[in-house]
């Protein structure tokens, strides 16, 4: 089976997922748009399933980013076809935007650890079955989607309503980063620290690596029972 990977941004990797995919025995098409070769296919004749990962543009910016609007086109055609997706923080937001719903600015930033809740539909959805409640998820985004009429909304954190929301036959937006590494993490400190401390205060860096450190490992059992229960839906 061969999975469709959208990686808008160099810095914004596919990690978990992609360590997850290859161990369940997926071929991996890995288009990273910031490099001056990278196109997207036509469609996804060749492909049993979509993924979209973030990055730090905005959904809406389709004048400076063209590839964006080929996105949300792909993901319409996955949608219709009923082919499993899954699309994390800019990924989750354009799924939304293709199906109708905007994407605007949340009231605040969220960058680093925050507590996710599920919803009660979120504890019978069968992406998040075998997963507590509440646990934390790492966040690093700006915007937030809005629910297109489709939808069943799963999780929320304080901050932002719209978590995690069910798009169709196993397909799913998430607003965090599931895929997230502490590798990943590392790269993003470097690149926006100054974004970090300007949202989180002096201290804010070495807040987050100490999360990271405290909370990686019950994460990285979390974060896999998620994704193997994406995968075994396939």
């Amino acid at each position: 089976m061969k999975s469709l990977i959208i990686q808008n941004e160099s810095i914004v990797g596919p990690g978990l997922i992609k360590s997850a995919m290859e161990a369940a025995g997926w071929e991996l098409d890995i288009r990273v748009m910031d490099k001056p070769s990278s196109v997207l296919p036509d469609n996804l004749n060749n492909y049993q399933s979509l993924v979209i990962l973030g990055g730090s543009m905005s959904a809406n910016e389709e004048g400076l980013y063209p590839h964006l609007k080929k996105v949300c086109l792909l993901f319409q055609e996955a949608f219709v076809r009923g082919l499993p997706t899954l699309g994390s923080c800019l990924g989750g937001q354009l799924m939304a935007k293709a199906l109708g719903a905007p994407v605007t600015h949340n009231p605040v930033k969220e960058i680093g650890w925050f507590k996710l809740r599920l919803t009660a539909d979120g504890l019978r959805a069968p992406l998040f079955e075998g997963i507590p409640e509440e646990f934390p998820v790492f966040h690093w985004h700006q915007d937030t989607f809005s629910l297109p009429s489709c939808t069943t909304l799963l999780a929320s954190t304080q901050a932002c309503a719209n978590q995690a929301c069910s798009l169709g036959c196993n397909s799913y937006a998430v607003q965090f980063h599931l895929e997230i590494t502490p590798e990943i993490i590392e790269k993003w400190i470097g690149a926006w620290s100054d974004v970090l401390i300007e949202e989180n205060g002096c201290g804010a860096v070495e807040n987050v690596i100490q999360e990271t450190g405290s909370i990686w490992s019950r994460y990285y059992q979390l974060a896999n029972r998620i994704l193997n229960n994406w995968l075994a839906g396939m």
